[in-house]
């Protein structure tokens, strides 16, 4: 009896000790691998440092950690918007540098993945603005406003861009839609005052000028068709006289 309650000890003392192993192993993996979810990978690393570099105003930094970021296996940043406000925030930082061209590859390439990204049309506007494309730039902004009517820095950009071409008509109604979006945009009040005194001031622009000639010529060749179609002609009336002239004195011979 005693033997066997010795053996048993023995056993539970071991299968004690197997548990206790167990429930070390558990404790000492668990956080290692709770602590690798949380580990970013590359590319989100350098689009952070990309980020901070913009808030300094290190544009040249920031172009330089966006590229370090594209390099990298984006499969991750691609599952969020991350990869998207590289492409967004790469083409602004290479715009405020002045390098336009860039700028606009770095836009398209954005857009061929993210063709309705409001974000991406705005920058790629700004940057045609900037590089004083001021008609395409408006072209950019409608597409933003197109993909997302509310996007109120979108109307007004577009009535920036509008104004600076000349187009104030068009800049009006840019600038009256952000105004329908927030009536208190102060950027949206003062365009549309800019944009109604150039509209005043405007001189009449060649293609008016041509429009106004064709309407009077075309008003001109009216009468003139109409008067010579309702007078009778001179010469007829005299005839006419003539034969009558005739016919009398012949009346009065018999």
């Amino acid at each position: 009896m005693y033997a066997q309650m010795k053996n048993w000890i023995m056993q539970s003392r071991y299968i004690l000790t197997i548990l206790a192993v167990l429930i070390l192993a558990t404790c000492t993996v668990a956080p290692v691998m709770a602590g690798t979810e949380n580990i970013t990978d590359n590319a989100t690393t350098y689009f952070n440092i990309a980020q901070l570099a913009i808030s300094t105003g290190d544009y040249t930094k920031a172009v330089q950690y966006f590229d370090m970021t594209l390099a990298e296996n984006t499969t991750l940043i691609g599952k969020s918007d991350t990869l998207m406000y590289t492409y967004k925030d790469k083409t602004a930082a290479l715009t405020d540098l002045g390098r336009y061209d860039e700028a606009l590859a770095t836009a398209n390439a954005g857009l061929a993945l993210y063709p309705n990204s409001t974000g991406l049309w705005n920058n790629k506007g700004y940057a045609l603005y900037k590089a004083g494309k001021n008609n395409e730039a408006a072209d950019a902004y409608s597409r933003a406003v197109t993909i997302e009517p509310d996007y109120l820095k979108g109307w007004i950009n577009k009535g920036i861009a509008l104004n600076a071409s000349g187009r104030y008509q068009d800049a009006i109604v840019a600038y009256n839609a952000a105004l329908a979006i927030d009536n208190e945009s102060r950027d949206a009040t003062d365009g549309l005052a800019a944009a109604r005194a150039g509209a005043a001031s405007a001189p009449v622009t060649s293609d008016t000028m041509l429009i106004l000639l064709a309407v009077i010529v075309i008003a001109a060749v009216g009468v003139t068709a109409w008067f010579v179609k309702s007078r009778k002609p001179e010469s007829t009336d005299k005839e006419q006289a003539g034969k009558k002239d005739g016919k009398e004195k012949k009346q009065n011979k018999k």
